[in-house]
């Protein structure tokens, strides 16, 4: 790998920005990709977001040549708002799933370290601790307390970022109100549609463990296939 290719690797990886090397197998040809840019070269385009999605690097065939696509994405993260019983069992199933994680809770006595041993927690406002934790493209943001003065802070945030998922926790009923506040605080209809609500997939889930596996089933539909439940 040249100096110049390196640096440029470690400067996206610094960034959080996803990068994808391509080398020819037989021009030995190099080519640093954005796959997220307006200006990625557009013979590469499909392959590397296709790379990047699947976390998988290989060799793709583009323009008659056979490249070795070799992946650099920016660790996955998960933001989880609201340190409530379901949040437990999504904690762990996140981390053993590759996620960086941060519980968000600015009521300390659920926000604890005795309830959520080794993991990172912030118990400032939400909005604050979501800006400041800077979510990008391979970060998911999930909010679950059911209170519109922690959530919504929050879900204002989530909006105002690329993260690749939003979810929240609450019936129907309850989602059609929260969209009715974000709609008064200006956000539009298409820009709502990111969020998840009722959060996770449709599997019947009653019990806490259940409802955080559908929860990390519908992340990882949104993560893979880059689709919205």
């Amino acid at each position: 790998m040249k100096r110049l290719t390196l640096n440029s690797i470690l400067k996206s990886r610094a960034h959080k920005q996803a990068v994808v090397r391509a080398v020819g197998l037989t021009s030995h040809k190099e080519v640093l990709i954005d796959p997220l840019a307006d200006d990625c070269p557009e013979a590469f385009r499909d392959a590397a977001q296709a790379a990047m999605m699947s976390d998988k690097s290989g060799v793709h065939a583009i323009e008659g040549e056979d490249y070795f696509l070799n992946v650099f994405n920016p660790p996955l993260r998960l933001i989880i708002v609201g340190a409530v019983h379901i949040a437990q069992p999504l904690a762990s199933m996140a981390q053993l799933a590759g996620y960086d994680l941060t519980i968000i809770d600015p009521r300390e006595s659920f926000a604890s370290p005795e309830r959520f041993p080794d993991m990172a927690i912030s118990h400032d406002w939400p909005d604050e601790a979501v800006k400041a934790f800077g979510p990008d493209h391979r970060t998911s943001i999930v909010t679950l307390t059911h209170d519109p003065k922690i959530d919504d802070p929050a879900l204002q945030a989530a909006l105002n970022s690329p993260c690749f998922y939003i979810g929240a926790l609450g019936s129907n009923k309850t989602h059609k109100a929260r969209l009715d506040r974000l709609r008064e605080a200006g956000f539009t209809d298409e820009q709502m549609s990111r969020i998840n609500g009722p959060v996770g997939l449709d599997i019947g889930a009653k019990c806490p463990a259940e409802i955080a596996i559908s929860i990390m089933a519908q992340m990882t539909e949104a993560l893979r296939k880059g689709t919205k439940s």
